[in-house]
């Protein structure tokens, strides 16, 4: 089974004053490296990041959903455009350990079209493992390529399991306090790639 990995990192950090919640430095790298590099461990092949270009040395390609700010389903819409794997990682660009979190998920059962983890019974969409053509039967069907959709929207008709997951695999920076919290810097240099 082929697997490639959808990276959603384009958000407004609306809550961070605009800044780029990937380049954000949590355990001496960026997030965003951290989540390619969680990513490549996962055995995905090849890695779509739906951002604009934050680092062009990264080893990644980059897709954006048009016009930008669309929100996670346009920018897996825009990224699955160039997916050819049966299989994706989707991962938001935000988790303290990416890793952790796509090291708890399993391999999508046969009956299933995708695995997610969960939190007291509640989908954590944007930490997951999907079946590409499930993916792009659903999108196929989305008004205005998915902008301003809700997830659920694009993966709540499928057949997904949920994992339940410790909350510290799961533990995202949305705001200052969450990264104060984790430890980590604003120091938003580009890094080489892991």
């Amino acid at each position: 089974m082929s697997v490639e990995a959808i990276l959603l990192a384009g958000g407004r950090g609306s809550r961070v004053d605009g800044a780029a919640k990937p380049l954000f430095r949590v355990g001496g790298t960026t997030l965003l490296a951290a989540a390619i590099a969680a990513a490549r461990a996962g055995g995905a092949e090849r890695i779509v990041v739906a951002a604009p270009v934050l680092d062009p040395a990264l080893d990644v390609e980059w897709v954006r959903e048009d016009p930008p700010f669309g929100g996670p389903v346009a920018a897996v819409v825009a990224a699955l455009a160039t997916v050819r794997a049966d299989e994706v990682l989707l991962l938001a660009c935000d988790l303290v350990s990416p890793a952790g979190a796509l090291a708890a998920l399993p391999p999508i059962a046969p009956e299933s079209d995708g695995v997610c983890l969960g939190s007291d019974g509640r989908p954590q969409w944007l930490t997951g493992r999907y079946r590409t053509a499930a993916l792009r039967c659903v999108a196929s069907g989305l008004e205005n390529g998915g902008r301003d959709a809700a997830m659920r929207t694009l993966l709540g008709g499928l057949r997904i399991a949920l994992v339940d997951a410790p909350a510290e695999v799961s533990r995202d920076i949305d705001t200052w306090d969450d990264l104060t919290a984790a430890g980590g810097s604003a120091a938003c240099e580009p890094e080489e790639e892991p």
